[in-house]
């Protein structure tokens, strides 16, 4: 059984924390984004997508290699769409990923079956997606939208 994901989290001054990932990684500066916080590091949306991107490009690359096509590199890029909910107060409201291959389509003839599963392996993005909406896009060397 894989072990539980931890990390431990302790401030360091007004919203500036380090997040300490155990003894094989390097710790990590989180900061709210101004004006709130200075901005001297990732804050807690640009994690959160990053996860989210991360875990779908991983799952791509793995399904890539199960059906034995060459991807020619995986690149993402993902934003939170952030509004005001009931209460007035600012919650993430989507999530919009768009990954990006270094193959043209046509030169992966597997490639529908890759996307018609990578999705379900990822485990960020498959849980995030039970609260928040994510839309992922597909599109391949050449910039053509393959979802």
């Amino acid at each position: 059984m894989t072990p539980a994901p931890s990390i431990t989290i302790s401030q360091v001054g007004d919203y500036v924390f380090t997040v300490d990932f155990g003894k094989a990684l390097p710790a990590l500066r989180v900061d709210e984004a101004e004006p709130i916080g200075g901005g001297t590091g990732p804050h807690p949306e640009q994690l959160l997508i990053a996860g989210v991107a991360n875990c779908l490009c991983a799952s791509l690359v793995f399904a890539l290699g199960k059906f034995r096509q060459d991807g020619k590199g995986v690149s993402a890029e993902a934003t939170c769409r952030i509004a005001r909910n009931e209460a007035d107060r600012l919650r993430i409201v989507g999530i919009d990923v768009r990954i990006a291959l270094g193959a043209a389509a046509a030169d992966m003839p597997r490639i529908d079956r890759v996307l018609n599963q990578f999705q379900r392996f990822c485990t960020v993005s498959e849980s995030v997606k039970l609260g928040i909406p994510i839309a992922v896009s597909v599109h391949d060397g050449t910039g053509t939208a393959l979802t």
